[in-house]
């Protein structure tokens, strides 16, 4: 169970913080089950969810594991993925969202990047799915590397160019 305070990374919306715990003053939800009153901490609103819930949810990653992430950045070896089914397209970028995984949403911007480089390349522009895709994906990444390294959500991208040019 999470405290009170706690920074955590719930389904597909982000990084939230643990707001309060406990029954919350709504009738449609009942008075049997505990909830978790949840703060998006890059957009507004409140989330209201059970304790047991199955929606997935962790911990913040540490400091140490941010910095160890972007440190093997250059090692992450992209991958265009082509599929001409958006369906088919949309379901295999979709995979990297299911891990929850800083890593795996790290290689999906990766591999997007890469497809987007070799488009250019060809005077061509990237799909619309790649581009939705890739920007879920930098904005998931972004907002927990911002709270694991105390610094802006806008300040990442920054910060990950300069720790990169830095070790090469």
């Amino acid at each position: 169970m999470y405290e009170t305070g706690d920074l955590i990374i719930y389904g597909n919306e982000g990084v939230c913080k643990v707001d309060a715990i406990g029954m919350p003053d709504i009738p449609v939800l009942g008075k049997k089950r505990l909830y978790y009153t949840l703060l998006p901490q890059y957009q507004e609103g409140k989330i209201f969810t059970p304790v047991d819930t199955k929606i997935f949810m962790r911990h913040v990653i540490t400091k140490e594991k941010a910095e160890e992430l972007i440190a093997d950045i250059p090692s992450v070896k992209a991958e265009i993925y082509e599929n001409n089914n958006m369906r088919f397209l949309s379901e295999h970028y979709q995979s990297f969202f299911d891990s929850h995984e800083c890593k795996d949403l790290l290689k999906l911007v990766r591999d997007v990047y890469l497809k987007e480089c070799d488009a250019k390349e060809r005077g061509k522009k990237l799909g619309q799915v790649d581009e939705k895709y890739m920007r879920r994906a930098e904005e998931l990444l972004h907002g927990e590397l911002a709270v694991a390294l105390g610094i802006p959500k806008e300040d990442v991208k920054e910060y990950i160019t300069k720790s990169v040019e830095e070790e090469n």
